[in-house]
This record gives C-alpha cells, structure tokens and sequence, in this order.
C-alpha cells in the first residue's frame, strides 16, 4: 500500500517489469500535489553482480520527492544469474516504465534525469550514449520511449576492455575472446558517443581504487571532442564515490543548468 506522509506519496517494491517473467522492483515516490514533474531514476552499484536499491549514500526517493520529482530506484537482473547485458536491459525496461506512466504520475516525459555510482553508471552512460543498441527490449512497454534529458554518472567505467573487472561483462553468445571483447566494446559508452548522446555529468576521485580515474579523463576528452555538453566535477581524496551530499548538490546544481536549455 502507498504510504503518504510530509506530502509525499512512497510505493515500495513496484514491479517495472518482467523480463523472462521474473518481476523486477522499484521503490518510487512522489509529491502528493504535482504538476508536470521531472523524474530521476537511480541504478545502484556492485560491478553488475551485486547491491540492491536501497542502502547508505545511495537515493533517497523520499528525499528527491520532497524537492519536486518523480524519484525511482530499481533492482535489475544481477549477472551472477542473469548475464550481460540482462541488467542494462531492465534499465532501459525502467525508463520506458517512466514514460508510459507519465501520465498517471504527472511526469514530465521531457525531464527524465538518469543517475547511478559505479556499474549505475556504467549503463546510466551506455543509456545516454548507445541507447536501445543493438539488444532486445524485454519486460514490457515495448512501444514506449527510452529517451532521458540528461546523465549523471559516479565513479564509473567507460571502457570495458581496459577495467580490472570488466571481465564480469560476459553475454551468453560471445563465444571468443574476439566475440567478448567486441561484446565488451559495444557496451562501452566512450566508444558509442555520438550526435544523440545526452549531456552528461561526471563525477570521479583520483584515489578510487575500483575504477581508475583515467577512465573518466578518457570519457571527458571523447565528450569535449564530440562537442557533446557535459561537466566534469573531479576529486582527489573522495576514494569510489557514491551519493554523498556533495554529490548531491552537484546533481542538482547540473539539472538546474540542463533545466535552462530549450528542447
């Protein structure tokens, strides 16, 4: 049952979609008084083999719906049982959910925002660069939009091929070592920008131990040259970031400035 508290509506464990018939979940929430709302839809951390939607820095849909949005974090298909690229899948499932119920919940289908730390940003990235790609689209909606305003990505890879786990990306029907690495390059964003790719917020840590930063200078440099717009917010003593509340008036300052630009 939604609970409605501080003039926020709260709906746990939403089913977004059923890929393979196996429900995946969502928390959402969202003000109780609304008119034509952005959205943002977080996917969590974990090198696509582990973590869930809830937890310490990540976000908050109670906090995000108090500050005028749609707020949706989900639990995807983890690659331990469900292989590359089954996760990002249910993360395009997530954002086609948005917009065949913008509607209902008062969304504005123009101002979807895509945030995730980690592996999150790994495929947050790969949304806003490959978008649909070359993968089948499973769980349903199948004929509404995947399109999102803008990206904002954490401590995330950009290059498979060159990541110390980037291995954990293993499709089914990559057969070779020349089959995985192409797997493994079409699932790079920094290989699939483009004239469509969304503005992008980057965030990084020169001391992360879990992605190199020079990934992220790699990212920033395919991104200026492509004339892509984009903001780079670099630390140096942040270790693997997630949601901190630094990264949080980051996001929200990177959404103000994308707000101000006409479509």
């Amino acid at each position: 049952m939604p609970i409605v508290a501080d003039n926020i509506i709260v709906e746990r464990d939403v089913i977004y979609g059923r890929p393979d018939g196996a429900a995946v979940l969502a928390d959402i929430a969202y003000p109780e008084v609304r008119k034509s709302i952005p959205a943002i839809l977080y996917v969590h951390g974990g090198r696509w083999t582990s973590g869930e939607r809830i937890g310490r820095l990540q976000l908050y849909v109670e906090d995000w719906a108090k500050a005028g949005y749609f707020a949706m974090t989900i639990d995807y298909r983890l690659a331990g049982t469900s292989p590359a690229p089954a996760g990002y899948q249910d993360l395009l499932t997530a954002i086609r959910w948005i917009h065949a119920h913008a509607d209902k919940y008062s969304i504005d289908p123009n101002r979807i925002y895509i945030v995730g730390n980690s592996s999150g940003g790994h495929v947050v990235s790969l949304a806003g660069t490959l978008g649909d790609g070359p993968y089948a689209k499973v769980g349903g909606w199948k004929d509404a939009s995947s399109d999102v305003r803008a990206v904002i990505s954490i401590a995330a890879p950009y290059e498979l091929n060159t990541l110390s786990w980037g291995n954990l990306w293993t499709p089914l029907d990559a057969k070779t070592p020349a089959d995985l690495e192409k797997a493994r390059r079409t699932a790079s964003p920094i290989h699939q920008i483009g004239p469509n790719t969304k503005p992008m917020l980057i965030i990084h840590s020169d001391d992360d131990e879990s992605v190199p930063v020079q990934q992220a200078d790699d990212m920033v440099a395919a991104l200026k040259k492509a004339g892509v717009k984009h903001k780079f917010v670099h630390y140096k003593d942040q270790g693997h970031m997630r949601l901190t509340d630094q990264v949080v008036k980051e996001m929200l300052d990177f959404i103000a400035d994308i707000e101000k630009i006409k479509r």
